[in-house]
């Protein structure tokens, strides 16, 4: 559970989290090493040596079986659309029925193939990338619905596997009498949304690999079944989408808070226009973007997405009454899981818990609170139990604020919450507008140590490395806030008013402006109304 959820149930009619859009790698693992295959081709199909002549004919024969099935299926064979492909086949699957191939795609895709190189009877096989013709057969699968596979007519086939799991989630929910509105891929309203919850965490690595292997065995009858039990395809996972969704009751009250996400976003971290950029150092080993960016602003739904490695996150608002966040990897490495379809479980728990972060740290703040004297205790001194005094947290103390900075990154989410000194030390003599020499790293260590006593970082055991905990960054955000955009503003304006803004037009005027303005006039008014006048 996050506190994103605890603070806005009310509003929450229900909330679910799956799977979304789950894309498999299949490979014949023995034949990713070339010698393999030539022993595969000697020992099964007494064939030597595998030439070029050999291998094209293969490839020219899945085609042929291609174009003959494909009237059997009733499937047409036409060329990839330019576009967004499941909007071009939509219309072929309005009327499918269970396990039916319903079209066929055919485009130049690369593809990591076998070639031949020699000449007479010396021949040997190397892996190279070319762009070659590939089959993509979308179809209605009994258990998952609507998917598709991709199959490289070249040895040794490798595929690619598309499902989504609001498809099987709606299969078993009509199965089991659940009543549920389906829009694209989300439910807007649910009978039982305990079920559907149980049903999705269900999932597990069997039921991907018994669809997969099912239509492959099809789609790929090159082998026999004796050569099947050494030749199988194995899944690997290459893209995968989870998503947490929270179906609100009123349109209305969705719509003000996602204004208000966006609008908290466009200000975390000084971004330039619409990019925040992380600031974490990226070394030799880092590869993909460390960034959040604020896309489609023009558009009825924009996205907040934040990158991370080799994945993301997004976080937008669809169909007026959902708001979704989606970790999404083209890497499950990046998240310490192995590839294999096998460890499923453990990425599922690894993207729910980013979830969680990403919303933890987009909680927004809407109700009042009572000053209980928690705000002047950071600001008092701490002992320590060996004797030692460490400076307590003050408002405007630049250093400070600057290290806040670098801790309030959406960085520290997606790479499991710990960092070190070094990773703060740039980012934080930036946000200083110094060098790194001026502001040296015993400095960040020193600071850092303020916030350590306070409670809002800890250190990990047995590691150079901390953690901002959840409260932790609630107070930087706060701080920052404060400062940025209350205290500096309100100050500059009642002390270096600028002459020309009092002739400039109230609806000239920016409503940041107008807000300020309003809240230095009440202030004169309090002052007066108190006996407390203010110089000229």
């Amino acid at each position: 559970m996050n506190t994103f959820y605890e603070h806005h149930h009310d509003s929450i009619r229900f909330a679910y989290r799956c799977f979304d859009r789950i894309l498999l790698n299949g490979l014949i693992q023995p034949f990713q090493q070339p010698e393999r295959v030539v022993g595969f081709f000697n020992t099964y199909r007494e064939l030597y040596p595998v030439s070029k002549a050999v291998l094209r004919d293969i490839a020219t024969q899945y085609g042929h079986w291609v174009n003959a099935h494909a009237t059997q299926w009733g499937a047409p064979i036409v060329d990839a659309p330019s576009g967004r492909r499941d909007d071009f086949v939509d219309r072929y699957f309005r009327r499918a029925q269970p396990d039916q191939i319903v079209v066929i795609l055919k485009g130049r895709e690369p593809a990591r193939i076998l070639v031949a190189i020699g000449k007479d009877d010396r021949w040997h096989l190397e892996y190279k990338y070319r762009w070659v013709n590939q089959y993509n057969f979308y179809l209605a699968d009994r258990e998952w619905g609507r998917m598709f596979v991709r199959v490289c007519p070249y040895f040794p086939f490798s595929a690619r596997v598309c499902l989504n799991q609001h498809h099987w989630l709606a299969q078993r929910l009509h199965a089991e009498g659940i009543r549920v509105r389906q829009c694209a891929n989300a439910f807007l309203q649910c009978s039982d949304p305990t079920r559907l919850q149980t049903l999705a965490d269900s999932v597990m690595a069997r039921d991907l690999a018994r669809c997969a292997h099912k239509w492959l065995r099809v789609l790929v009858p090159f082998f026999t079944p004796t050569e099947r039990r050494v030749c199988a395809h194995r899944l690997f996972f290459a893209q995968v989408e989870y998503c947490d969704n929270l179906i609100f009751h009123r349109r209305a009250a969705l719509d003000a808070l996602g204004e208000r996400l966006f609008d908290a976003n466009r200000t975390i971290g000084q971004p330039t226009k619409l990019t925040t950029i992380f600031g974490r150092k990226v070394t030799q080993r880092h590869r993909g973007k460390l960034q959040t960016v604020i896309a489609d602003l023009d558009l009825p739904n924009p996205v907040i997405r934040t990158y991370y490695g080799d994945g993301s996150v997004k976080q937008y608002v669809r169909d007026h009454l959902l708001l979704r966040t989606e970790p999404s990897t083209n890497n499950v490495r990046d998240y310490g899981v192995p590839k294999a379809i096998e460890h499923l479980p453990v990425l599922r728990e690894k993207l729910r818990a980013i979830a969680d972060r990403y919303l933890t740290v987009q909680q927004d703040i809407l109700e009042t609170f009572l000053d209980r004297g928690q705000l002047r205790q950071l600001a008092e001194p701490t002992r320590l139990p060996s004797g030692k005094r460490i400076p307590g947290l003050k408002l405007d103390h630049p250093r400070q604020l600057a290290l806040m900075h670098a801790l309030v990154r959406f960085a520290h989410i997606a790479a499991g919450d710990t960092f070190t000194t070094r990773d703060l030390h740039e980012s934080t003599a930036a946000a200083l507008d110094t060098t790194t020499d001026q502001y040296r790293l015993a400095s960040v260590r020193y600071d850092l140590s303020k916030l350590r006593a306070k409670g809002l970082v800890e250190r990990v055991p047995h590691a150079r490395r901390y953690r901002l905990l959840p409260h932790g960054y609630s107070i930087c955000l706060v701080f920052l806030k404060l400062f940025e955009r209350v205290y500096a503003p309100l100050t500059a304006g009642l002390l270096r008013p600028v002459t020309a803004d009092v002739r400039l037009a109230e609806e000239k005027r920016h409503r940041l402006d107008r807000l300020y303005q309003r809240i230095v006039a009440d202030l004169e008014a309090l002052l007066q109304a108190v006996g407390l006048r203010t110089a000229a």
